[in-house]
């Protein structure tokens, strides 16, 4: 079976992925419901218990699972926007 292979940055290392390598069942875990990933999966892609996924739904109905949380990296841009347009009197306070 051939796979398409595409590049992905996962906690900031980026890594070839194969894409559609796995397909995932929705199940029933207690009153709710899951995505049970494989052992290899989660291998591969340097996840384990507990850690969080973001998801993000684009337009044409496809998913985006990331690590990084998009809104932290927003909140970090405009940190930096307002550290440096106030780096002096930051390092004043900083005293």
């Amino acid at each position: 079976m051939m796979y398409n292979t595409q590049e992905v940055a996962m906690n900031d290392q980026p890594r070839k992925v194969e894409i559609g390598g796995f397909v995932l069942q929705i199940r029933k875990i207690g009153n709710s419901v899951g995505l049970l990933l494989p052992k290899e999966l989660l291998a591969r892609l340097n996840l384990q218990e507990g850690d969080k996924l973001h998801v993000a739904e684009f337009g044409d109905g496809t998913l985006h699972l990331s690590s990084r949380d998009p809104h932290f990296a927003k909140g970090m841009e405009s940190a930096n926007k307002a550290i440096k347009r106030y780096r002096n009197a930051l390092a004043e306070l900083a005293k």
